[in-house]
């Protein structure tokens, strides 16, 4: 498997301290990366990328990725595998949660995607983040679901590590 690039929007820390969990299930192929310190060239040197970010106001991307997205293109990913999570809270943002895994969807679609998660188990009211039962990737609530997060972590990367080539 080619070197993983993992890069990830914070404010709060929980998504940077998901992606390194995330980093170390997949061990030495995964490289680590804030957003906000990179450069496109960066991010498209890799042809297996995960990008997280965490959803803040109404469904909205973090700041860092409204940023960069501005240097991209959605032609940009074409011959990427792309994997996308998303870290929100479920309870006091039931009506967006996720959301940001949408908004880095609508940047990457024309990307292979890969790591879609059933919404099962979680505990939201509406998200774009679904095509149908599923979320297009991993869905963390450290809020309110916290105890399976390394559950959701470990089935995800599994799920994953096969579609990196």
């Amino acid at each position: 498997m080619k070197k993983v690039g993992i890069f990830y929007g914070s404010e709060s820390g929980n998504t940077q301290e998901v992606c390194k969990v995330i980093a170390q299930e997949l061990g030495s192929d995964a490289e680590v990366f804030d957003v906000a310190s990179v450069d496109k060239e960066k991010i498209l040197s890799f042809d297996n990328l995960i990008f997280a970010s965490a959803t803040y106001g109404s469904g909205d991307l973090q700041d860092d990725w409204e940023k960069m997205f501005k240097n991209l293109n959605e032609s940009d990913f074409s011959s990427k595998v792309v994997a996308l999570v998303g870290v929100g809270d479920g309870d006091s943002y039931g009506d967006t949660f996720v959301e940001s895994i949408y908004h880095l969807y609508q940047k990457v679609k024309s990307a292979k995607v890969v790591g879609r998660v059933s919404k099962e188990g979680y505990v939201f009211e509406e998200s774009q983040a679904l095509d149908g039962d599923e979320f297009l990737g991993l869905a963390i609530d450290e809020e309110n679901q916290s105890e399976l997060t390394m559950e959701r972590i470990k089935a995800w990367v599994e799920q994953i590590r096969g579609e990196f080539f």
